[in-house]
């Protein structure tokens, strides 16, 4: 669709308001979609397993909020993009400071590298334990898959980097990829809902935010808690373990690279002012939608097969929380206290498909569950390479160069390929606490810089938001960011022991939240005041 389309569509759209409105706006998304495909990921899918196991359906409500916290900030981050027309990572170091672009690009830039591991394993899981088991584990397979994935990922890759039908086909491919996702949870849960397994009353009241599960158990949790050897521990043990939860996806619903990929995806369509009521739009379709529903449907499987339930966790799970009470109080554990233990393990998402085989069957359990998961890792894997193309552009100072592109896609692809081989245990532990440290001390970064952006006159000049709009974005804007720097900074501060190196990365991470805030700040007035 050329340009000049566009623009027609949209001035239809304007006239006709409403419904159709809306249907052109949906005809017309795209970089949304990206920000879908990678948001819907691992860590996605793990922190809805996760969310379900701890609280059942009570904290069914937290991904959708948080998202909604993350999508103001895109939205700034778009109207910031779409009313200058420029890239951003530029106008950050001319008009506040080269410490936050570049902070905001090297952030970036670890992030696809080191996640880009895990989801590759998540795929590689996907086939060989889901899909296709009869083609085993061994190495010569998992290196086939490897290979497999990244000769994939990295095709699509070069659609984008094409002109014409190339790119029409890879908005296509990720369009697919995110419907296939959404599509195969949603099935898991039509079998589950046919077998009774969902309490549809209780659900639909979950959707309402219930905060009073950062200061209490659970309910389902109530009775063994009474009889546990040590009610008080168990009590502040799971209450901290859902806060975290609860502060974490706060925090982190919007990735720091994913702040730097939508940016540089609406000027690759070459939006502009015109488009700034659809990039909203745009983001509503392409990343609220399938991430609410998505989630919500792993939520709703991992609570009816795990939440204080026990059967599917073999002996000696719980050990490491047994060790934790006895060092903090002294005496044998009851029968309870082994119970809340099993209750609380992590459950992987082979472990939820193996549960739902008897309530679902083997074909949606395994095969379309599985195909969801793959389909959540691939579209990762193809987005992460992106991004680093993207970041790698602007790295090696060759904004708009398909070689440059591809340099970035290759070396985030290639780290991710080892991803089977070597994301596991200490190895894992190694690159994932440095690379969340920074990318989670700096996503408040991001926001903070963005919130400066839209009300700086220098950078917006007269579109900058006036009277009663910009009181609302401030507003919202404000609220997003406090909520990603509060969630920030606690995970931080848990985190902090100056007796290990692990401890030490937090602690060096809050240090540089706060000189960042500052030079932020600092910056910010000296440009006003130049204005």
């Amino acid at each position: 669709m050329t340009q000049l389309n566009q623009k027609d569509l949209l001035e239809q759209a304007q006239q006709q308001g409403g419904l159709r409105r809306f249907l052109v706006y949906a005809r017309l998304s795209g970089p949304g979609w990206l920000q879908g495909a990678i948001t819907l990921g691992g860590g996605s899918l793990a922190g809805a397993l996760y969310l379900g196991v701890i609280a059942g359906f009570g904290l069914l409500w937290l991904q959708p909020l948080a998202m909604v916290c993350g999508i103001i900030m895109l939205s700034a981050i778009a109207y910031v993009t779409l009313s200058t027309e420029k890239p951003p990572f530029g106008l950050v170091n001319r008009h506040l400071s080269p410490a936050l672009g570049w902070a905001w690009l090297i952030a970036t830039v670890m992030a696809n590298v080191v996640w880009c591991m895990p989801q590759f394993n998540l795929a590689r899981a996907a086939i060989q334990q889901n899909l296709l088991p009869s083609v085993g584990d061994s190495t010569l397979c998992t290196l086939v898959i490897a290979i497999l994935l990244l000769v994939i990922a990295f095709a699509a890759n070069v659609l984008y980097e094409s002109e014409g039908r190339g790119v029409r086909w890879f908005d296509r491919i990720i369009k697919t990829m995110v419907a296939l996702i959404v599509l195969s949870f949603f099935a898991v849960v039509i079998a589950l809902s046919r077998n009774g397994a969902l309490p549809w009353h209780s659900i639909l009241r979950n959707l309402i935010p219930n905060p009073a599960l950062l200061l209490r158990p659970a309910d389902g949790y109530a009775d063994l808690i009474a009889n546990a050897s040590q009610p008080a521990w168990w009590t502040a043990k799971i209450v901290s373990d859902q806060r975290d939860i609860i502060i974490t996806a706060f925090g982190t619903a919007v990735g720091i690279n994913m702040t730097w990929l939508l940016p540089y995806s609406l000027l690759k369509k070459r939006w502009g002012r015109a488009h700034r009521g659809l990039s909203i739009v745009d983001l509503s379709i392409g990343l609220f939608i399938p991430f609410f529903l998505a989630t919500s449907c792993v939520v709703l499987a991992s609570a009816s097969q795990f939440h204080t339930k026990t059967d599917d966790v073999p002996p000696g799970a719980g050990a490491p929380t047994i060790a934790q009470l006895a060092e903090a109080h002294p005496g044998p554990p009851n029968a309870a206290d082994q119970e809340l233990a099993l209750m609380l393990v992590k459950r992987d998402n082979f472990q939820l498909a193996t549960t739902l085989e008897p309530l679902a069957g083997r074909v949606v359990s395994q095969t379309i569950f599985g195909i969801g998961v793959l389909g959540m890792a691939l579209s990762t894997i193809i987005i992460l390479m992106l991004m680093n193309g993207l970041a790698f552009q602007e790295l090696l100072g060759r904004p708009g160069s398909k070689g440059a592109h591809y340099i970035g896609c290759a070396v985030s692809g290639l780290a991710g390929a080892t991803g089977p081989f070597i994301w596991t245990g200490a190895a894992a532990a190694a690159l994932a606490i440095p690379t969340s440290v920074i990318g989670g001390s700096l996503i408040p970064i991001a926001y903070f810089t963005f919130l400066l952006m839209m009300n700086s006159k220098r950078v917006l000049g007269d579109q900058r938001p006036k009277g009663v709009a910009r009181v609302v974005w401030n507003a919202l804007m404000g609220f997003a960011t406090g909520v990603a720097t509060l969630g920030s900074v606690w995970v931080l501060y848990g985190k902090v022991d100056l007796a290990s190196w692990k401890g030490i990365i937090p602690a060096a991470g809050l240090v540089l939240l706060a000189a960042l805030f500052a030079i932020g700040t600092i910056s910010f007035i000296k440009s006003e005041r130049q204005a």
